[in-house]
């Protein structure tokens, strides 16, 4: 039978993840509320254009679909490499990974202004 080892300060590491998981529930409820807000009905995933040039609302839920779904497709990268560098580094690890997170606040909340240009890459 074997063991598995984990390194001193791993812990830190479902603290880390937890707030991935919290950022993600916090991202679906802007997107759900700003949905009702523009009118976009289930199972369209986005306002059209036509919706989005007329409605402000429709704007803003755009960027907020955009902005969960980007990262959306980031979470597989950020998951596999926080656990992986947890291995060697849990706490440097950890912090990352909860930096990322907090960066994705900082973001959504960007995109969201209406103004998706405004910010650039993350």
């Amino acid at each position: 039978m074997s063991t598995i080892l984990v390194p001193a300060g791993f812990s830190w590491i479902t603290l880390s993840l937890v707030s991935v998981a919290t950022l993600l529930q916090w991202q679906a409820l802007a997107v759900g509320k700003a949905r009702r807000k523009a009118g976009v009905t289930y199972p369209r995933p986005y306002a059209d254009k036509a919706e989005q040039e007329a409605s402000n609302d429709a704007l803003i839920f755009n960027c907020l679909q955009r902005a969960h779904q980007n990262t959306l497709e980031n979470i597989p990268v950020i998951v596999i490499t926080t656990l992986i560098g947890a291995l060697r580094y849990p706490v440097s690890a950890a912090l990352a990974c909860g930096l990322w997170s907090f960066a994705r606040v900082v973001y959504t909340k960007g995109y969201a202004s209406g103004d998706p240009k405004r910010v650039d890459a993350t």
